[in-house]
């Protein structure tokens, strides 16, 4: 029943999507094929959110509005709370969630092949930071809300300037430091899923 029930899902998928967005299909990972498998009517949205996001962090991220950190400062806990309120608002919270999650298992298996995302490559603590501000993201906004995206814009830098996100701990230089403080060489890093990066309040002193 479950085979026929995937079988089925498969076909409605090849039906639903251009031969441009089959090739798009199969160059996912695993965890957002299946994703897509499950939700075949919304991945063309998500999609579309997905490069909406993209366009706006990266905006964010050239202005003075939060740190201008991509890779575990304020603006990537912009990315991951935007990304989510917007599947949210335009899919609703279950597949959003679900997405985000889906994220987050390709991340691990991004960093089984040891390559990178956002420029580095993914751990523990990156993925448990995403994890968190993604339920923050969740909870901004509900299905069909009439929020304009500026309005959301503001409601999630808001909240990152109020600390209800994480960010992981560095220093000025941008050298990532244990709970205590204590710089964390790059050697020490390399190739390890857990290691002794520090998650702390989103909220800038």
């Amino acid at each position: 029943m479950k085979k026929m029930f995937l079988f089925l899902t498969l076909i409605l998928t090849f039906q639903t999507y251009s031969q441009s967005n089959l090739k798009s299909f199969f160059k996912l990972s695993g965890p957002k094929r299946t994703w897509v498998l499950f939700h075949p009517f919304k991945a063309k949205k998500a999609l579309q959110i997905s490069k909406e996001t993209k366009r706006v962090a990266d905006s964010i991220k050239k202005s003075n509005l939060l740190d201008g950190d991509a890779s575990g400062g304020q603006v990537d806990a912009f990315r991951h709370a935007y990304w989510m309120a917007r599947l949210t608002q335009e899919l609703g919270k279950r597949a959003a969630r679900s997405l985000g999650k889906a994220h987050e298992r390709e991340n691990y298996l991004t960093y089984k092949k040891s390559k990178l995302e956002d420029g580095v490559i993914p751990d523990e603590i990156s993925s448990i930071m995403d994890l968190h501000n993604n339920e923050e993201g969740l909870s901004l906004i509900s299905k069909k809300s009439k929020v304009s995206k500026n309005g959301l814009i503001y409601r999630i830098v808001n909240a990152i300037k109020s600390g209800k996100m994480k960010i992981i701990k560095k220093d000025k230089n941008g050298n990532f430091l244990t709970c205590d403080g204590k710089i964390i060489k790059n050697e020490e890093l390399r190739g390890k899923w857990k290691n002794n990066k520090c998650l702390e309040t989103s909220k800038k002193e």
